[in-house]
């Protein structure tokens, strides 16, 4: 079965272009021009994929993101953002996007985000169990986190990001090897994305003063290590 991939933008002519460009690639793809229309397409019909611009009439990008994740949909999402704001893009991410694009962005580029963002790792996605490192608890099966007795919501990604830390305690994760694991593949050295989402991930885990358990190794990558 062909992957579906739903595209929600205003612009007739990126609608256009995205349409006919990831049905050559063998896509199937449903378009709609605004936020409530994309919510009623998604709802009608699961997507494997949401490519999702940000500025939108009636309902922005960024609503339609939070409405998704509310209703539990968790398909990857790609923002298209005209805005290269730092705030815009990790307010995209903290809403539960998983990647974004500005525009104007090359066309292969986009294609390879797609090919990314529908690669699925069993580790990631099957894997169940419970991973616990000193206070903090990770339920796979449940996708739930806690630490100590204080429950912690994270975004898909950040669950994903947290999860591989789990399984490596101890362990150095270099920036490429993280990259590849759980966007799956490496960002352009330009990309901050790693870091937003370690930054995110460690407001969330510290939110109650907690001490540091994801350390920054200069020049190295991240570890998750209890002495922080």
């Amino acid at each position: 079965m062909r992957p579906h991939i739903a595209v929600i933008d205003d612009d007739e002519k990126i609608t256009a272009l995205l349409r006919r460009s990831l049905a050559f690639e063998g896509y199937e793809v449903t378009t709609a021009s605004d936020g409530a229309e994309g919510l009623k397409l998604i709802a009608q019909k699961a997507a494997d994929l949401i490519v999702l611009d940000v500025m939108m009439p009636k309902m922005d990008g960024w609503e339609v993101c939070r409405r998704l994740r509310e209703a539990g949909i968790v398909s990857p999402i790609l923002l298209l953002t005209a805005k290269d704001e730092v705030s815009d893009r990790v307010k995209g991410l903290d809403l539960g996007a998983d990647d974004y694009l500005v525009k104007p962005f090359a066309l292969e580029e986009l294609m390879a985000r797609v090919r990314a963002l529908l690669r699925r790792r069993p580790e990631r996605t099957d894997e169940g169990g419970q991973f616990r490192f000193e206070d903090l608890v990770m339920d796979v099966d449940a996708r739930e986190v806690a630490r100590g007795d204080r429950r912690i919501e994270l975004t898909a990604k950040e669950f994903d990001l947290l999860h591989l830390f789990m399984q490596n305690p101890k362990r150095v994760l270099s920036r490429d090897l993280i990259m590849e694991r759980i966007w799956g593949y490496d960002y352009s050295g330009e990309s901050n994305v790693l870091e937003v989402y370690v930054a995110m991930l460690r407001q969330k885990l510290e939110e109650n003063g907690e001490k540091r358990l994801i350390l920054t190794v200069r020049g190295a990558g991240y570890v998750l290590k209890g002495d922080g």
